[in-house]
């Protein structure tokens, strides 16, 4: 049965899991950063790694239907105040930056969420460049 609605928080959790699946490889480092970020941002201050892995688990069952992506996108749309649409824009460009190798199905998925939430091509190019800045390496 399809899930009709989830939390603000699981809705960006689907995002980044969504966007660390994209290219049928989840990293090291991806799984690290998603974790970081659901410990670190005030978003999920009530929440732990162990609901992090049932969201992620939730999420990942949806991904598997014929028409997955356009269900967790509307999830995300659904679930989330218009004001944290950047967020969930900026937090999946984070995840996927965080392997220094943003590739071309993380890329369409970046361009899917960006429709579905109706951000534009100038604040994306931001959020993705100000996200890669902070993962280089010395």
């Amino acid at each position: 049965m399809p899930a009709t609605s989830i939390s603000p928080q699981e809705a960006l959790i689907y995002a980044m899991v969504t966007v660390s699946a994209a290219d049928r490889t989840i990293t090291t480092e991806e799984l690290a950063r998603i974790g970081s970020i659901v410990r670190e941002l005030p978003p999920f201050e009530a929440y732990t790694d162990d609901w992090l892995a049932d969201a992620a688990q939730d999420c990942g069952k949806i991904l598997r239907r014929s028409d997955g992506i356009k269900e967790v996108l509307a999830l995300i749309k659904s679930s989330l105040n218009p004001r944290l649409y950047e967020t969930a824009y900026v937090l999946c460009a984070e995840v996927a930056a965080s392997d220094l190798s943003i590739h071309t199905d993380e890329m369409n998925f970046l361009g899917l969420l960006a429709t579905a939430l109706g951000l534009d091509r100038e604040t994306c190019a931001a959020l993705e460049r100000g996200a890669r800045a902070r993962h280089q390496r010395i």
